[in-house]
């Protein structure tokens, strides 16, 4: 198993220029990170209900593994924590997501829900970092390499950055730094 991640870690260091990229508004929400971060915990932990507050202790917890490799293929339980902004910490219930690996990373798909993404995960510098469009259900979004340079979303769709870590076979979490959508940090925790 060590071997075919390391295969896998191998393929996915393909040079930059053979992926998406990032637009300079996705890289400043990126450097933004552990401040976003730390100030919307503070937020949540202070003044989240204790349900809530023990869902997203869940959440966060685990140590990142090996990010990709063939058993995160397939479909998963996905729900998203929002962090700040129009309440301190709010809990979904669980909708769908698929995550289909491939020689460059992986495509993540959010299927159910009235907010959904879809985008890839690639390694970045070291971490692995989704890049995508978030949507409203019903919408068709472009992709992330077809957004203009100055689209920041127009309520309906809207481009999304994330860090990825993979915390075991059945556990894994996207953390998106500002997203444009009604908090100043989400998680899309994903289970099976």
């Amino acid at each position: 198993m060590r071997l075919l991640a390391s295969i896998f870690t191998a393929l996915l260091a393909l040079p930059v220029a053979a992926q998406d990229t990032m637009r300079p508004q996705e890289a400043d929400r990126l450097s933004r990170f552990g401040v976003v971060a730390g100030d919307a915990l503070l937020t949540a932990l202070a003044h989240g209900s204790p349900q809530d507050v023990a869902a997203l202790t869940v959440a966060l917890s685990g140590e990142p593994q090996v990010a990709f490799d063939p058993s995160l293929s397939g479909e998963w339980s996905c729900r998203t924590l929002k962090l700040g902004g129009l309440a301190p910490l709010v809990v979904y219930s669980p909708f769908k997501c698929r995550l289909t690996l491939d020689n460059r990373g992986v495509q993540l798909e959010k299927l159910s829900g009235s907010q959904r993404t879809s985008g890839r995960i690639e390694m970045r510098e070291g971490r692995a970092v989704y890049l995508g469009v978030g949507f409203v259900a019903g919408q068709t979004p472009p992709p992330y390499a077809d957004l203009a340079p100055d689209f920041n979303g127009d309520g309906s769709i809207y481009p999304d950055v994330a860090l990825f870590e993979r915390v075991s076979e059945t556990r894994a979490r996207l953390m998106f730094p500002v997203p444009t959508v009604e908090s100043p940090f989400d998680i899309l925790e994903l289970t099976r």
